[in-house]
């Protein structure tokens, strides 16, 4: 592996990319998968704090669509991003990855109560910090709280890993016009209204000078390359 380009990263997984073609779970080879792209990244001393979503078991804001309150929903979603943590660190650790999980609300069988600074010193550690719940708060996407750990914990640029490789000006799924952007600001990426993340994580991001590069998690090498300061994906940074 090349040099790395950042001594401390988040990792930022989307619950729906762990499910895989099953659409709901956890499909366990892209787990392994993931691991297997992180192992090296490890070993070249970086240090890694993962934060993951819920969308494979439950969001929020659809069960408030069927008569869930939104504080209830985002509870329970809460609680699929420590069901998710916990297989996710059993794979790394399956992997020769030493890995911990903490999470934002109080469940000790689930591993510890987040505290920054106990993070920052499993971090020194060189082991990989999985961040549960959250922010611990309803009304907040985990995208929100992959910024807020990347600030409170002092990551030198937050990884969004996605579908596709990047940003695009639509969905290019649904609409095969759509182009790629290379990079843009913060404060471009907010008045754009892009919606590979929300407004709150994009603003965190920019007040604390945080980089994100969003690309292609399910290509071999993609997080090697991303680390070793390849230019995949997209960037968002100070203009």
């Amino acid at each position: 592996m090349a040099s790395p380009q950042y001594k401390r990263i988040l990792l930022k997984l989307s619950g729906e990319a762990l499910a895989g073609s099953k659409g709901f779970g956890v499909d366990p080879s892209i787990t392994a998968a993931i691991a297997a792209d992180l192992k090296p990244v490890v070993d070249a001393g970086v240090q890694v704090a993962v934060v993951i979503g819920g969308g494979n078991y439950f969001r929020g804001l659809s069960g408030a669509s069927k008569g869930v309150s939104r504080t209830v929903g985002d509870t329970i979603g809460m609680l699929a991003t420590v069901m998710n943590s916990l297989q996710v660190r059993e794979a790394f650790r399956a992997a020769g990855i030493d890995a911990i999980v903490m999470n934002a609300i109080d469940i000790r069988e689930a591993g510890e109560y987040y505290v920054p600074e106990n993070a920052v010193r499993h971090l020194e550690a060189g082991r990989v910090v999985i961040i549960g719940a959250g922010t611990g708060n309803p009304f907040f996407t985990t995208d929100t709280a992959a910024a807020l750990r990347a600030a409170e914990t002092g990551c030198d640029v937050l990884l969004k890993a996605t579908k596709v490789d990047g940003i695009y000006t639509a969905d290019p799924v649904k609409d095969p016009s759509a182009t790629k952007i290379v990079k843009l600001t913060h404060s471009e990426a907010l008045s754009r209204g892009l919606e590979v993340m929300d407004s709150t994580a994009f603003s965190l991001c920019m007040d604390n000078s945080i980089p994100i590069i969003v690309f292609k998690l399910l290509e071999t090498g993609n997080l090697n390359r991303v680390v070793t300061g390849e230019p995949v994906g997209s960037l968002v940074a100070k203009g």
